[in-house]
């Protein structure tokens, strides 16, 4: 799992997709957009698969976005993750575990 890279910042710039990163409020706290996904099977199974200092990082901006949200503060601005920064870092574990799965469905399917 060593050679994946992680992609950095959005495929397309826009405006438009900078405003909607910046109203979202998960930058805020440090977050990654990878971060904030909904946490189903395979999201769970993509974090397992994840090399030990990616978890890490992953669950120290978590903890710290939880304590944030608990004290009602946000991190400086010169903290905030910015919209060309985001790291999907996610993403290409993400795609393994959902090629595997869809995969697994076909074989099920045929057999």
């Amino acid at each position: 799992m060593s050679s994946y890279i992680a992609r950095r910042g959005p495929a397309v710039l826009s405006n438009l997709g900078r405003w909607a990163y910046n109203l979202s409020g998960f930058n805020q706290y440090g977050l990654h957009r990878d971060d904030c996904l909904y946490e189903n099977e395979d999201v769970k199974e993509a974090v397992r698969r994840l090399p030990r200092k990616l978890y890490d990082e992953r669950n120290y901006r978590i903890m710290r976005a939880l304590h944030l949200s608990m004290t009602k503060a946000i991190l400086p601005k010169e903290q905030w993750t910015k919209y060309e920064e985001d790291v999907k870092y996610l993403e290409p574990y993400l795609n393994e575990v959902v090629k595997e799965r869809e995969e697994r469905e076909d074989w099920d399917k045929i057999h």
